[in-house]
């Protein structure tokens, strides 16, 4: 099994500037430049330097450690400053000479901005690969028998690096798991508060439907008087009214008088304190001769 610790690639992704510097050193080897680099202030600044000033032409240069970067994904690196310079001597503090005169220390100086990959994509990623890892088997590199204490020993020796991928395993799992049920959830959510709104509609406008529908008894009997006598007595005017336009007989000119007559004695109740109390005075005696009239009418349609 491939021990990740002595992985450069997989230590470069999790964030190791030196293992940064030595898969950059290996990629740009045959270019001539060599790296150095060192995290500061969440920036990564990158030191490249070179005996000929043509091999660190700008352009090219940026453009290829871009995409080595971008290749090796480094969790927590999201800018990187790239400074070039001739090659000097190993000094330990370049960061702090350069910085202290970047005119005369540098060629040039650009930073660059990497794109961090989908946190899913790397969970499923990480995953794939702890399992890949525990799916490989364990060969012993010569032919050449071991005692069976040495293969004891090699197999216990082997257990802490599987405890951690096993562990790596289940937390990369667990997160995909929490994501898969808070989606869930969420639209479960959704849904329930969907259903909720549509019955407190339904609700309300039955109420609505059931205090604007006026009951029957209201319409044919006289217990409408405790609602606005003011208000009845119009309606069964105009009911009346109605009616008279298309009367012949005699007994429908009985019931529009019926219907005049009723109108004008619930007129009639108005108490005083109403807002339209003097109207409903003048309306009473209108309505009583409209009665009287579609009395006469029915004694001539008798004869």
């Amino acid at each position: 099994m491939v021990d990740r610790i002595n992985d450069i690639a997989w230590q470069a992704h999790q964030g190791s500037v030196a293992a940064i510097i030595q898969l950059l050193n290996e990629k740009l080897a045959k270019s001539g430049v060599r790296t150095r680099a060192i995290f500061s202030d969440g920036v990564l600044q990158l030191l490249c330097e070179a005996a000929r000033i043509e091999q660190l032409e700008q352009s090219p240069l940026v453009e290829q450690v871009h995409q080595i970067l971008e290749s090796i994904a480094p969790r927590h690196i999201r800018r990187v400053n790239i400074n070039s310079r001739i090659v000097r001597e190993q000094q330990l503090l370049w960061l702090k000479e350069i910085d202290s005169d970047r005119e005369n220390q540098l060629l040039w100086s650009q930073e660059i901005t990497l794109i961090q990959p989908n946190i899913v994509k790397q969970l499923i990623k990480d995953f794939t690969e702890a399992q890949a890892e525990l799916g490989k088997p364990n060969f012993p590199k010569t032919s050449v028998s071991r005692p069976l204490v040495l293969i004891n020993k090699e197999k216990y020796k082997n257990k802490p690096q599987q405890t951690k991928i096993l562990v790596a395993a289940g937390l990369c799992s667990l997160l995909l798991l929490s994501w898969v049920v808070y989606a869930q959830l969420g639209n479960q959510l959704k849904n329930l508060m969907q259903l909720e709104t549509s019955k407190s509609l339904t609700t309300k406008n039955t109420k609505e439907r059931k205090a604007q529908t006026p009951s029957a008894a209201s319409n044919n009997s006289l217990s409408e008087a405790s609602d606005d006598p003011f208000s009845i007595s119009v309606r069964i005017a105009n009911q009346a009214s109605t009616s008279g336009k298309t009367a012949t007989t005699s007994t429908q000119w009985l019931e529009i008088a019926a219907k005049w007559q009723r109108a004008s004695d619930l007129m009639s109740t108005v108490p005083q304190n109403h807002s339209r109390y003097q109207e409903a005075k003048i309306r009473t005696q209108l309505y009583k001769k409209y009665s009287e009239a579609a009395q006469k009418e029915a004694d001539k349609s008798k004869s």
